[in-house]
């Protein structure tokens, strides 16, 4: 008996039959239903999707000698002979053979004649973009206005190539690629319809191969049958595919848990006597790396999958953290970019997982960098005055001053000040302006919020005594008075100075005194300079310039508040 290939074996025959197509089955069924079917339809899709098959069911649906319907009965003559590919009515054509004008002119001459036994003549013209643009413009005038009992049915994987006005003509429906899982489940249907023995991990090997082929999918079980002469295992599966088997994935993912190179390389060495596809691999690899971050960043995913290697990435989850996950994923990433470029695959996937090895995430406080307080510095300029104000200087980058591939960056890098904190819940402010503003240290003590605080830092301090306090507020920052704020201000002063007869002026002018907030600004700024200045001539900055040519970035250094 002759051996029929399980991909035209478990070709769907019916709607409720097609895989991972319902958005066009829905359609489809639809307009079989209620009558209202369009002369003209576009299938596209990648191959192996159902382009054609859906194109001839519903052929097989308009004709059927029980009605037009979206169920045809799967008995009658035209039903058995579209099935067997003998029925005179629907003329398959494969464009990609008959790209010349003349072909399409001789097709359409009998466009015009009646069905010879269906209710409908079908057109179903695969591969539609191959055909010339002459070959197209002979076809528009029948496409725009084809005898009623004419129905075309237009198939193409590339549907950017054809012209807008057959486009415009259309009903297009565009197939999608079918999702691993749906492919792995169809496999097991028809593995387990057939009494084949199978292995689950290597039918899901199969339906990641199949790259959203439902029809590769079932080519690819075909070959793996044979390969296993008649089972489907997952060693056998692996050799043909060239992919990593659960041996050689256990290996390297232990390996790297324990940042054992020689035990990597001696992995990779056996992959390359068991044939191993290394542009492959390093897919699985990734995956691997997937899987583990799901399983530490969303541990109730089901999108991870359950395989043999569950318990270990499982372990490597734990073992691990996140961030040196990402980092390996990433290294994995741009090496399957660049293996092309490696003197060989091997070489390509060893320098990839060495590469794993040899980096690791940057620390918080990688780089530590002594530096001098801001207040420290602000002391040294003010006579050596004493201050217990900690600083920390933030998100200060070293970078290298190479080409981009050669790039050392330094980031993130925290540096605390060493002075001692005495008094840990002091004002910040306070102290920094103690010894610099009385009268903003006097607004510091208050208990003055928002836009009242707003002005009185705006405000210079002109004259102030027990019984007295004399403001002036620059013309530029006159917006800021309010007769509620100033009351405001006067309340908290006399709560402050224990003098209810206190009295408070304030004058809208011009002042050569300065304000509190004038005051912060200039302090800031000296300190935002010493602090600069301290980081230049820092040992281990100036190690990082003499050696590597890294150039400070100035401006990523900033205050923390």
């Amino acid at each position: 008996m002759t051996y029929l290939a399980l991909a035209r074996k478990w070709r769907p025959k019916t709607f409720a039959e097609v895989v991972g197509q319902m958005h066009v089955v829905q359609a489809l069924s639809n307009s079989l239903d209620s009558g209202r079917v369009h002369h003209a339809f576009l299938f596209t899709g990648t191959r192996g999707v159902g382009k054609t098959t859906l194109a001839r069911i519903f052929s097989k649906s308009l004709n059927c000698e029980t009605g037009s319907s979206a169920e045809p009965c799967q008995q009658c003559g035209t039903c058995e002979a579209i099935d067997e590919g003998r029925y005179v009515d629907l003329i398959e054509v494969d464009a990609a053979s008959r790209t010349k004008v003349d072909d399409t002119r001789e097709l359409l001459e009998n466009v015009q004649y009646a069905p010879t036994v269906g209710k409908y003549k079908v057109y179903l013209i695969d591969e539609v973009h191959m055909l010339s643009g002459h070959s197209f413009n002979a076809l528009l005038k029948t496409l725009e206005e084809p005898p009623e009992h004419v129905k075309f049915l237009f198939a193409t994987t590339d549907p950017q190539k054809l012209p807008i006005t057959v486009l415009s003509r259309c009903l297009q429906f565009n197939l999608r690629a079918m999702r691993p899982e749906q492919i792995e489940n169809q496999l097991v249907k028809i593995v387990s319809s057939e009494q084949i023995e199978f292995d689950q991990s290597a039918l899901a090997s199969l339906a990641n191969a199949a790259d959203g082929s439902m029809r590769d999918g079932l080519s690819l079980l075909d070959q793996a049958i044979a390969q296993g002469g008649g089972s489907v295992r997952q060693a056998d599966v692996a050799t043909m595919l060239g992919t990593l088997n659960s041996a050689h994935s256990n290996a390297i993912l232990t390996a790297l848990l324990n940042q054992d190179a020689s035990e990597l390389l001696n992995v990779v060495a056996d992959m390359a006597d068991s044939a191993v596809d290394f542009s492959i691999a390093i897919d699985e690899v990734l995956m691997q790396l997937y899987a583990i971050s799901v399983m530490q960043l969303a541990p109730s995913s089901s999108s991870v999958a359950m395989d043999s290697n569950t318990a270990l990435i499982e372990q490597f989850a734990e073992s691990i953290e996140p961030a040196t996950i990402q980092l390996y994923y990433q290294i994995g990433l741009i090496s399957k970019r660049d293996i092309a470029l490696a003197p060989s695959l091997r070489v390509g996937f060893e320098m990839a997982i060495l590469r794993m090895i040899a980096f690791e995430p940057e620390a918080e406080s990688s780089v530590s960098v002594s530096v001098l307080s801001t207040t420290e510095a602000n002391s040294t300029a003010t006579n050596n005055s004493n201050s217990d104000v900690p600083t920390t200087v933030k998100n200060t980058t070293l970078t290298n001053n190479l080409p981009q591939q050669g790039q050392a960056r330094v980031q993130e890098t925290t540096m605390s000040s060493q002075s001692d904190i005495t008094h840990p819940k002091a004002n910040p402010i306070a102290v920094t302006l103690a010894g610099n503003n009385e009268w903003g240290e006097l607004i510091t003590q208050t208990n003055l919020i928002g836009l009242s605080r707003e002005l009185a830092m705006n405000c210079a301090c002109e004259k102030m005594s027990d019984e007295k306090v004399q403001l002036s507020l620059a013309p530029a920052s006159e917006h800021l008075f309010k007769v509620e704020r100033l009351d405001e201000v006067k309340e908290e002063l006399k709560k402050l100075m224990n003098n209810n007869a206190l009295l408070v002026e304030l004058e809208v002018e011009s002042s050569d005194k300065e304000t509190p907030a004038e005051c912060l600004q200039r302090l800031g700024f000296e300190q935002q300079e010493q602090t600069k200045q301290n980081m230049r001539k820092d040992p281990g900055v100036q190690a990082l310039v003499s050696e590597f040519g890294a150039v400070l970035n100035e401006e990523s250094i900033k205050q923390v508040e």
